[in-house]
């Protein structure tokens, strides 16, 4: 018997599930699940436990922080409702603490429980690591010709993409998770930037993304930088970069010099390990190559960052 009632405690599993056409078996989200928009409408479960919407980047690293190092959490789940969802599968995640509910949350959100589901945990590091999580999920809700059909169609694209860049001078490339500390990109991001035919030197690839000082990325000399602040969309991450403007060296930055800054749709495209990472690569092989990659996707995908106004 598959699954027949699904609470998902991520949002890119939330996508999967939609992906996978098992919407109308997924009763119950998080705050941050807005993909596809009809799942707004879906009971929320997982709330956050800090104002974020009204904090400066600083001001979130500092609370997440102090949040994590006093034991809390920075999630809350909806233990009652939970409770009144009943659900048999829970879709959770052992990334990380910042992006979705983990580790002791979940043990006591089932402790709640009546009778226990089953847990599915997500743990990517890789795009491939995303297609087996996909494969995976796709088998235990009794999606597995679903699942195959997305995963042999994003291979694909990818291919296309590795190859239409194989050959070209591959650029200095910096994808930035936060601005203020800075953060590298960690994870699936170095790869996919590798994929779409950039080099970024300081990424960690496979690993988490960590603080890094401002005065790495100014000695990198990136000739594409990408600002992509875990957790945020297009307008938010255009207002972060802002806070980059007053930092030692901005103005010198070759990709800043030569317009080739850009603020992106992070949620949409790098920092949710879902399917549509496959367009993230597409994406950013524009970023980096748009004389030989298009991109055919959202036209709020990116923007130029503006320069500050003398």
């Amino acid at each position: 018997m598959h699954s027949q009632r699904i609470i998902s405690f991520l949002p890119s599993a939330t996508e999967m599930i939609c992906a996978l056409g098992a919407d109308d078996r997924l009763v119950g989200v998080t705050h941050e699940c807005d993909y596809p928009p009809d799942v707004r409408a879906k009971p929320v479960v997982v709330h956050a436990s800090l104002p974020v919407e009204t904090m400066s980047s600083r001001e979130i690293d500092v609370a997440i922080s102090a949040q994590l190092a006093g034991g809390g959490s920075v999630y809350t789940v909806d233990e009652n409702l939970l409770r009144d969802l009943a659900p048999d599968l829970i879709v959770s995640q052992d990334l990380c603490q910042v992006c979705a509910p983990s580790g002791d949350e979940i043990t006591r959100a089932l402790a709640a429980l009546p009778k226990t589901p089953h847990v599915l945990a997500l743990t990517p590091h890789s795009l491939d690591d995303v297609f087996d999580n996909l494969r995976e999920l796709g088998d235990v809700i009794g999606c597995s010709d679903q699942a195959n059909a997305l995963i042999a169609a994003g291979r694909e694209r990818i291919a296309r993409i590795r190859a239409a860049t194989a050959d070209l001078k591959r650029p200095c490339v910096f994808c930035m998770e936060w601005t203020d500390p800075i953060y590298c990109s960690g994870h699936w991001v170095p790869e996919m930037t590798e994929i779409a035919g950039g080099v970024d030197p300081i990424g960690r690839r496979g690993a988490d993304s960590v603080r890094i000082a401002w005065e790495d990325v100014v000695a990198a000399a990136p000739e594409v930088l990408v600002v992509s602040p875990c957790g945020f969309a297009l307008d938010q991450s255009l207002a972060k970069a802002e806070e980059l403007f007053d930092r030692a060296g901005w103005e010198d930055l070759p990709a800043v010099r030569n317009g080739r800054a850009y603020a992106v749709d992070a949620n949409s495209y790098f920092a949710r390990p879902g399917p549509r990472l496959v367009e993230g690569v597409e994406l950013l092989a524009h970023l980096i190559h748009p004389e030989r990659c298009e991109w055919r996707g959202a036209a709020d995908a990116f923007m130029p960052v503006p320069q500050p106004v003398a």
